[in-house]
Protein backbone atom coordinates (compact mmCIF):
# COMPACT_ATOMS: atom_id res chain seq x y z
CA UNK A 1 0.00 0.00 0.00
CA UNK A 2 1.42 3.39 -1.06
CA UNK A 3 0.21 6.79 0.14
CA UNK A 4 0.84 9.93 -1.92
CA UNK A 5 -0.98 13.29 -1.81
CA UNK A 6 -3.56 11.92 0.60
CA UNK A 7 -4.34 9.11 -1.88
CA UNK A 8 -3.84 5.41 -1.18
CA UNK A 9 -2.95 2.81 -3.80
CA UNK A 10 -3.12 -0.91 -3.07
CA UNK A 11 -0.61 -3.41 -4.33
CA UNK A 12 -2.33 -5.84 -6.78
CA UNK A 13 -0.69 -8.69 -4.86
CA UNK A 14 -3.01 -7.91 -1.93
CA UNK A 15 -5.97 -8.68 -4.17
CA UNK A 16 -4.41 -11.93 -5.41
CA UNK A 17 -2.95 -13.25 -2.13
CA UNK A 18 -5.25 -11.85 0.56
CA UNK A 19 -8.68 -10.74 -0.69
CA UNK A 20 -9.44 -13.60 -3.08
CA UNK A 21 -8.05 -16.39 -0.81
CA UNK A 22 -10.22 -15.22 2.10
CA UNK A 23 -13.34 -15.22 -0.06
CA UNK A 24 -12.50 -18.57 -1.68
CA UNK A 25 -11.79 -20.17 1.70
CA UNK A 26 -15.13 -19.03 3.10
CA UNK A 27 -17.00 -20.35 0.06
CA UNK A 28 -15.28 -23.74 0.27
CA UNK A 29 -15.89 -24.00 4.00
CA UNK A 30 -19.56 -23.14 3.48
CA UNK A 31 -19.95 -25.86 0.84
CA UNK A 32 -18.21 -28.43 3.05
CA UNK A 33 -20.38 -27.46 6.00
CA UNK A 34 -23.51 -27.89 3.89
CA UNK A 35 -22.59 -31.46 2.90
CA UNK A 36 -21.42 -32.30 6.44
CA UNK A 37 -24.76 -31.10 7.80
CA UNK A 38 -26.56 -33.34 5.33
CA UNK A 39 -24.48 -36.31 6.47
CA UNK A 40 -25.29 -35.89 10.16
CA UNK A 41 -28.98 -35.16 9.61
CA UNK A 42 -31.29 -37.98 10.61
CA UNK A 43 -34.88 -38.43 9.57
CA UNK A 44 -37.33 -37.52 12.35
CA UNK A 45 -39.00 -40.53 13.90
CA UNK A 46 -42.75 -40.00 13.86
CA UNK A 47 -45.21 -42.57 15.13
CA UNK A 48 -48.67 -43.19 13.73
CA UNK A 49 -50.19 -41.30 16.67
CA UNK A 50 -48.03 -38.24 15.95
CA UNK A 51 -49.12 -38.19 12.31
CA UNK A 52 -52.78 -38.72 13.27
CA UNK A 53 -52.69 -35.83 15.75
CA UNK A 54 -51.08 -33.45 13.27
CA UNK A 55 -53.45 -34.39 10.45
CA UNK A 56 -56.48 -33.78 12.70
CA UNK A 57 -55.31 -30.24 13.45
CA UNK A 58 -54.56 -29.57 9.77
CA UNK A 59 -58.00 -30.89 8.81
CA UNK A 60 -59.65 -28.56 11.30
CA UNK A 61 -57.75 -25.51 10.04
CA UNK A 62 -58.59 -26.32 6.43
CA UNK A 63 -62.26 -26.63 7.33
CA UNK A 64 -62.28 -23.20 8.98
CA UNK A 65 -60.87 -21.53 5.87
CA UNK A 66 -62.70 -23.48 3.18
CA UNK A 67 -65.36 -21.74 1.10
CA UNK A 68 -66.29 -24.44 -1.42
CA UNK A 69 -68.63 -26.79 0.46
CA UNK A 70 -72.35 -26.43 1.26
CA UNK A 71 -73.40 -25.10 4.62
CA UNK A 72 -74.88 -28.37 5.89
CA UNK A 73 -71.64 -30.21 5.04
CA UNK A 74 -69.63 -27.56 6.86
CA UNK A 75 -71.82 -27.81 9.98
CA UNK A 76 -71.63 -31.61 9.99
CA UNK A 77 -67.84 -31.63 9.80
CA UNK A 78 -67.48 -28.83 12.32
CA UNK A 79 -69.66 -30.58 14.91
CA UNK A 80 -67.87 -33.90 14.35
CA UNK A 81 -64.43 -32.36 14.90
CA UNK A 82 -65.57 -30.39 17.95
CA UNK A 83 -66.93 -33.56 19.59
CA UNK A 84 -63.77 -35.49 18.70
CA UNK A 85 -61.51 -32.76 20.13
CA UNK A 86 -63.55 -32.59 23.31
CA UNK A 87 -63.19 -36.36 23.80
CA UNK A 88 -59.43 -36.25 22.94
CA UNK A 89 -59.90 -38.90 20.25
CA UNK A 90 -57.05 -37.64 18.07
CA UNK A 91 -54.62 -36.76 20.86
CA UNK A 92 -51.39 -38.72 21.00
CA UNK A 93 -51.39 -39.09 24.80
CA UNK A 94 -54.88 -38.23 26.07
CA UNK A 95 -54.06 -39.35 29.63
CA UNK A 96 -50.84 -37.32 29.89
CA UNK A 97 -50.55 -34.32 32.17
CA UNK A 98 -51.43 -30.95 30.73
CA UNK A 99 -48.01 -29.47 31.56
CA UNK A 100 -45.15 -29.48 29.08
CA UNK A 101 -43.05 -32.64 29.48
CA UNK A 102 -39.48 -32.42 30.64
CA UNK A 103 -37.24 -32.83 27.56
CA UNK A 104 -34.44 -34.26 29.70
CA UNK A 105 -36.61 -37.31 30.41
CA UNK A 106 -37.68 -37.91 26.82
CA UNK A 107 -35.29 -40.03 24.66
CA UNK A 108 -36.57 -38.40 21.47
CA UNK A 109 -35.99 -34.95 22.91
CA UNK A 110 -32.45 -35.91 23.94
CA UNK A 111 -31.75 -37.14 20.41
CA UNK A 112 -33.01 -33.84 18.98
CA UNK A 113 -30.81 -31.98 21.46
CA UNK A 114 -27.75 -33.88 20.28
CA UNK A 115 -28.64 -33.11 16.66
CA UNK A 116 -28.80 -29.42 17.53
CA UNK A 117 -25.44 -29.54 19.28
CA UNK A 118 -23.78 -31.22 16.30
CA UNK A 119 -25.19 -28.63 13.90
CA UNK A 120 -24.03 -25.79 16.14
CA UNK A 121 -20.56 -27.32 16.25
CA UNK A 122 -20.47 -27.41 12.45
CA UNK A 123 -21.44 -23.75 12.42
CA UNK A 124 -19.08 -22.33 15.02
CA UNK A 125 -15.90 -24.39 14.70
CA UNK A 126 -15.11 -23.60 11.01
CA UNK A 127 -15.85 -19.90 11.45
CA UNK A 128 -13.66 -19.72 14.55
CA UNK A 129 -10.79 -21.36 12.68
CA UNK A 130 -11.15 -19.02 9.67
CA UNK A 131 -11.32 -15.92 11.87
CA UNK A 132 -8.16 -16.94 13.76
CA UNK A 133 -6.43 -17.74 10.47
CA UNK A 134 -7.25 -14.29 9.09
CA UNK A 135 -6.24 -12.56 12.31
CA UNK A 136 -2.88 -14.39 12.45
CA UNK A 137 -1.79 -14.13 8.79
CA UNK A 138 -3.60 -11.05 7.43
CA UNK A 139 -3.90 -8.73 10.40
CA UNK A 140 -3.47 -5.07 9.44
CA UNK A 141 -4.17 -5.47 5.71
CA UNK A 142 -6.34 -3.00 3.80
CA UNK A 143 -8.03 -4.92 1.00
CA UNK A 144 -10.57 -2.87 -0.93
CA UNK A 145 -12.24 0.51 -1.09
CA UNK A 146 -16.00 0.67 -1.28
CA UNK A 147 -17.32 2.67 -4.28
CA UNK A 148 -19.84 4.69 -2.23
CA UNK A 149 -19.42 7.14 0.69
CA UNK A 150 -20.19 6.20 4.29
CA UNK A 151 -20.48 7.98 7.61
CA UNK A 152 -18.00 7.69 10.45
CA UNK A 153 -20.26 5.26 12.29
CA UNK A 154 -19.16 2.53 9.86
CA UNK A 155 -15.47 3.03 10.64
CA UNK A 156 -15.36 0.56 13.56
CA UNK A 157 -17.19 -2.06 11.50
CA UNK A 158 -15.24 -1.76 8.25
CA UNK A 159 -11.77 -1.12 9.66
CA UNK A 160 -11.64 -3.72 12.41
CA UNK A 161 -8.02 -4.37 13.37
CA UNK A 162 -6.79 -1.06 11.90
CA UNK A 163 -6.41 1.69 14.49
CA UNK A 164 -6.19 4.91 12.48
CA UNK A 165 -8.16 8.14 12.76
CA UNK A 166 -7.43 9.77 9.41
CA UNK A 167 -8.17 6.85 7.07
CA UNK A 168 -11.24 7.15 4.88
CA UNK A 169 -14.21 5.12 6.10
CA UNK A 170 -14.66 3.39 2.76
CA UNK A 171 -11.43 1.36 3.14
CA UNK A 172 -12.08 -2.21 4.35
CA UNK A 173 -9.67 -4.23 6.47
CA UNK A 174 -9.12 -7.98 6.19
CA UNK A 175 -11.06 -8.87 9.34
CA UNK A 176 -13.97 -6.68 8.25
CA UNK A 177 -13.86 -8.37 4.84
CA UNK A 178 -14.38 -11.66 6.66
CA UNK A 179 -17.53 -10.37 8.37
CA UNK A 180 -18.84 -8.89 5.12
CA UNK A 181 -18.43 -12.28 3.44
CA UNK A 182 -20.01 -14.01 6.41
CA UNK A 183 -23.17 -11.97 5.95
CA UNK A 184 -23.14 -11.56 2.17
CA UNK A 185 -22.30 -14.95 0.66
CA UNK A 186 -25.81 -16.36 1.02
CA UNK A 187 -26.69 -15.45 -2.58
CA UNK A 188 -23.65 -17.32 -3.89
CA UNK A 189 -24.51 -20.36 -1.77
CA UNK A 190 -28.07 -20.22 -3.11
CA UNK A 191 -26.78 -20.30 -6.69
CA UNK A 192 -24.39 -23.18 -5.98
CA UNK A 193 -26.39 -25.29 -3.50
CA UNK A 194 -29.99 -24.16 -3.90
CA UNK A 195 -32.42 -22.34 -1.64
CA UNK A 196 -32.48 -24.77 1.29
CA UNK A 197 -28.79 -24.94 2.16
CA UNK A 198 -26.88 -25.04 5.44
CA UNK A 199 -23.85 -23.06 4.25
CA UNK A 200 -24.96 -19.51 5.02
CA UNK A 201 -23.04 -17.75 7.76
CA UNK A 202 -26.12 -15.91 9.00
CA UNK A 203 -27.28 -19.11 10.65
CA UNK A 204 -24.30 -18.87 12.97
CA UNK A 205 -25.66 -15.62 14.36
CA UNK A 206 -29.24 -16.87 14.48
CA UNK A 207 -28.20 -19.89 16.52
CA UNK A 208 -27.10 -17.55 19.30
CA UNK A 209 -30.79 -17.06 20.02
CA UNK A 210 -30.81 -20.56 21.47
CA UNK A 211 -29.11 -19.14 24.53
CA UNK A 212 -32.63 -18.24 25.63
CA UNK A 213 -33.79 -21.12 27.89
CA UNK A 214 -37.25 -21.16 26.36
CA UNK A 215 -35.81 -21.45 22.86
CA UNK A 216 -33.37 -24.12 24.00
CA UNK A 217 -36.29 -26.18 25.25
CA UNK A 218 -38.06 -25.72 21.92
CA UNK A 219 -34.93 -26.63 20.00
CA UNK A 220 -34.35 -29.65 22.21
CA UNK A 221 -37.57 -31.21 20.98
CA UNK A 222 -39.99 -30.33 23.76
CA UNK A 223 -43.38 -30.92 22.15
CA UNK A 224 -46.15 -28.39 22.73
CA UNK A 225 -49.03 -29.22 25.02
CA UNK A 226 -51.54 -31.31 23.08
CA UNK A 227 -54.40 -30.39 25.40
CA UNK A 228 -53.83 -26.69 24.77
CA UNK A 229 -53.58 -27.18 21.00
CA UNK A 230 -56.85 -29.09 20.73
CA UNK A 231 -58.62 -26.76 23.13
CA UNK A 232 -57.57 -23.72 21.09
CA UNK A 233 -58.59 -25.39 17.84
CA UNK A 234 -61.97 -26.39 19.28
CA UNK A 235 -62.62 -22.79 20.35
CA UNK A 236 -61.70 -21.58 16.88
CA UNK A 237 -64.13 -24.07 15.35
CA UNK A 238 -66.89 -22.99 17.73
CA UNK A 239 -66.74 -19.35 16.59
CA UNK A 240 -66.11 -20.05 12.90
CA UNK A 241 -68.95 -19.35 10.46
CA UNK A 242 -69.67 -20.81 7.08
CA UNK A 243 -68.91 -18.48 4.21
CA UNK A 244 -69.13 -19.39 0.54
CA UNK A 245 -67.91 -17.29 -2.33
CA UNK A 246 -67.82 -19.55 -5.36
CA UNK A 247 -71.11 -21.33 -4.63
CA UNK A 248 -73.10 -18.20 -3.88
CA UNK A 249 -75.67 -17.88 -6.68
CA UNK A 250 -74.13 -20.83 -8.56
CA UNK A 251 -77.54 -22.26 -9.58
CA UNK A 252 -78.53 -18.94 -11.15
CA UNK A 253 -75.29 -18.66 -13.08
CA UNK A 254 -75.69 -22.21 -14.40
CA UNK A 255 -79.27 -21.55 -15.55
CA UNK A 256 -78.30 -18.30 -17.23
CA UNK A 257 -75.28 -19.88 -18.92
CA UNK A 258 -76.73 -23.17 -20.15
CA UNK A 259 -80.48 -22.68 -19.89
CA UNK A 260 -82.39 -21.04 -22.67
CA UNK A 261 -85.97 -19.99 -22.97
CA UNK A 262 -88.01 -20.99 -19.93
CA UNK A 263 -84.91 -21.85 -17.87
CA UNK A 264 -83.37 -18.43 -18.46
CA UNK A 265 -86.62 -16.68 -17.59
CA UNK A 266 -86.92 -18.76 -14.39
CA UNK A 267 -83.38 -17.81 -13.41
CA UNK A 268 -84.12 -14.15 -13.91
CA UNK A 269 -87.28 -14.39 -11.81
CA UNK A 270 -85.35 -16.13 -9.01
CA UNK A 271 -82.68 -13.47 -9.17
CA UNK A 272 -85.28 -10.69 -8.86
CA UNK A 273 -86.87 -12.37 -5.84
CA UNK A 274 -83.51 -12.65 -4.05
CA UNK A 275 -82.66 -9.05 -4.78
Amino acid sequence: MVSQDNAMYLDPAIRDWVLMPIMAAMILVGILRHFATQLINTMPKSTLKDIRQGCALIRSRQLRFTTDIPEHAFETRRQFLMDAFEKNEYMKNPDAATSTPNPMQDPAAMANMMEGLKKNMLMFVPQTIIMNWITFFFSGFILIKLPFPLTLRFKAMLQSGIETRDMDVTWVSSLSWYFLNLMGLQSIFTIILGEDNAAGGMRDMQSMQQMNPAMMAAGAGASPDGHALFKSERESLAISQHTTLRLRGAELRVLELFGGGAHGAAARRLNKKKV
